[in-house]
């Protein structure tokens, strides 16, 4: 039998696929590109029609390119075939000149075409300053407040000596002692903040408009905080955890955590302004202790609050599950990584909590950042990674580290955290504590070189960031404080980001009633009908100098964030940043009073020094900054 050729079979490269087997095994290959492009398109479609201002989005900023070329790639392929159909048919009419022409333009199509499928995409994760999404929450929807006062923060220590465990400070003390950390300058800032936050005169007159916005979105309807209501305040404790028998804290002592002086601050608010019974308030770290530093500082004022540790040891409460006790106080993860572990329930002193604070610090990650969203890892009686129990859902796969997905548009935990109806839905207040930067996960201290707490420039200038941060937004605060921490520490944040991952949780977040990694959040799982809503506001600032987000640069604007930056201006009674008509109505207020008179404000009294009379030498002070034009 004579044997017919085909015409390839001379083709070396066509004799090793037919050896192989190549041919028909990695047939599949050629549609890779083809597949990923009219996916990426379908994709941008969808997504970015109905709402054009999602092309901002990092995942449609990848997925725009990969559209665009393979809009280009299949133009240049048809183009090219036409081309090169006509120029065979020109050159059979022997009309050579115009055949040339078409196969040129056909070999240009192409050369674009391969040009286009090797083309870069976008890098996700690039930050797009004042494009916000989401939804504000607040109210003043969007609104971060900022203290920052310098007169808060006096420790010398310089970074002497640091070890993996621990930092050397014995000539110059630790940051949390009295002599270092100022309590006066730090129950200032908590009162600013609070009343920056809720647009009010007054300490007490801003808690009750808190409380009563937090309870009207919680259908509790218009009431401010009532007698015997419940409230646990999260702080980050994560490297106290080393501590003898008797409560002792043995090393890590200088690592950054909520300071014991922001926590005290905090308690004076509750319990002597917003009227809340100390026996009322839990605070602490369940997958810690609470070392006798942070005890002898708080309990000797307040010895009724229950302090929160990990074991109920040395008179601490000790976290206890709510499983059985309380109805919907389960997590459910949403994502597949939790099917078949033990199931995670929240304590007992969140789940009888009627009202959350979630009190975080300022500090970087491996993963990017620690703050709001991170410090609610610690809300759990168990640890949040594998290595201290397998048998649980291992948190750190929903981080942009080495376990988590990198980039942009995936599931990310702390959505399930922020939106869980007994967690994040119960948090009234979101706080930062920034007097001391933590660098990395062990919240090592280091002094800051940005504008305001350097100059950017001389190392000799540096200082401690001194800030507080506040807000009831808590997509906002986080994004706020993201900006602030990839703006100093870059090596850090922007190399864990991974291509934007850091921040996709903020993405995510902002919208989790449609989030760009498809993800049907539904932590409380209600049946899965109806999605979470947005949970709050994300965007940049314009610039880290200026630091305005869309609420600054336009104040009628109805979506963005609005950061409000005071400092330490005695006659910034109004706390918006500005001296004028406002704080004058707050000191008229109070005019002619005196300690213990009804209408006594202890803010009006800004004369040096204090004499608990509200008078003339008070009112010399204010003019002098009105005049001055402080803003």
């Amino acid at each position: 039998m004579t044997h017919i050729k085909n015409e390839h079979e001379n083709d070396p490269v066509h004799r090793l696929n037919k050896h192989t087997g190549q041919d028909n095994k990695h047939r599949w290959v050629r549609w890779i590109w083809p597949v990923t492009g009219v996916g990426a398109l379908l994709w941008f479609l969808i997504r970015v029609a109905p709402k054009p201002s999602r092309a901002a989005y990092p995942c449609q900023r990848v997925a725009m390119p990969v559209a665009a070329s393979f809009i280009i790639w299949i133009t240049g392929i048809i183009g090219s075939a036409i081309a090169y159909r006509k120029a065979k048919k020109l050159l059979r009419q022997k009309r050579f000149v115009t055949a040339m022409i078409f196969l040129a333009a056909g070999i240009a199509a192409a050369v674009v075409t391969v040009n286009h499928i090797y083309q870069e995409p976008v890098v996700a994760g690039e930050s797009v300053p004042n494009e916000p999404i989401g939804q504000g929450k607040g109210i003043n929807p969007g609104r971060v407040v900022w203290v920052h006062d310098t007169n808060a923060t006096d420790w010398a220590y310089e970074g002497v000596s640091e070890t993996w465990n621990g930092m050397d400070t014995t000539a110059v003390g630790y940051w949390w002692e009295p002599n270092h950390t100022d309590q006066n300058a730090v129950d200032e800032m908590m009162s600013k903040s609070i009343r920056a936050l809720a647009g009010e005169g007054t300490d007490a007159e801003a808690w009750d408009v808190i409380f009563r916005y937090f309870n009207v979105n919680q259908d509790k309807g218009d009431i401010g905080y009532q007698e015997g209501e419940k409230i646990t305040i999260k702080v980050n404790m994560v490297t106290s955890h080393n501590v003898d028998s008797n409560g002792n804290q043995i090393n890590q002592l200088g690592w950054v955590n909520t300071s014991p002086q922001m926590i005290l601050a905090l308690l004076r608010q509750l319990v002597y302004t917003a009227a809340a019974d100390p026996c009322d308030i839990t605070v602490g770290d369940t997958t810690q202790p609470f070392p006798n530093h942070y005890w002898n500082h708080c309990h000797s004022e307040f010895p009724e609050v229950r302090y929160l540790a990990h074991t109920a040891d040395w008179g601490r409460r000790g976290a206890e599950s709510s499983e059985g006790k309380w109805c919907q106080s389960r997590m459910y993860w949403s994502t597949a990584e939790a099917e078949g572990k033990i199931p995670d329930y929240l304590p007992v002193s969140f789940a009888e909590a009627d009202y959350i604070i979630n009190f975080a610090c300022f500090k970087g990650h491996l993963a990017g950042v620690t703050i709001c969203a991170k410090n609610h890892y610690g809300s759990f009686i168990r640890r949040p990674d594998a290595d201290y129990d397998p048998d649980y859902y291992n948190m750190h796969l929903g981080l942009p580290c080495a376990l988590g997905p990198p980039g942009m548009g995936h599931n990310r935990n702390f959505v399930d955290i922020m939106g869980h109806w007994q967690l994040g839905a119960k948090t009234v207040l979101h706080l930062i504590d920034g007097l001391y930067g933590g660098y990395n996960w062990q919240g090592r201290p280091y002094r800051w070189k940005m504008v305001p707490f350097g100059d950017g420039i001389n190392d000799a200038n540096d200082d401690w960031p001194s800030s507080l941060f506040v807000s009831q937004d808590a997509v906002a605060i986080d994004s706020v404080a993201y900006d602030f921490l990839l703006e100093e520490w870059p090596h850090i944040v922007a190399k864990a980001s991974l291509e934007g991952g850091a921040e996709d949780y903020l993405h995510e977040a902002a919208e989790a009633n449609d989030p760009c990694s498809g993800t049907f959040y539904d932590p409380d799982n209600d049946g899965n009908v109806v999605r979470l809503e947005s949970l709050g506001v994300h965007e940049h600032w314009n610039n880290a100098i200026d630091k305005q987000y869309s609420r600054n640069i336009d104040p009628d604007s109805s979506t963005g964030i609005e950061l409000v930056r005071l400092d330490a201006t005695a006659a910034d009674l109004w706390c918006d940043g500005k001296v004028e008509w406002r704080d004058f109505a707050v000191l008229a207020k109070s005019w002619r009073s005196q300690n213990g008179d009804n209408n006594y404000n202890r803010h009006c009294d800004i004369s040096e020094p204090s004499d608990g009379v509200i008078d003339e030498y008070d009112l010399t002070v204010f003019m002098s900054s009105w005049l001055v034009g402080i803003k």
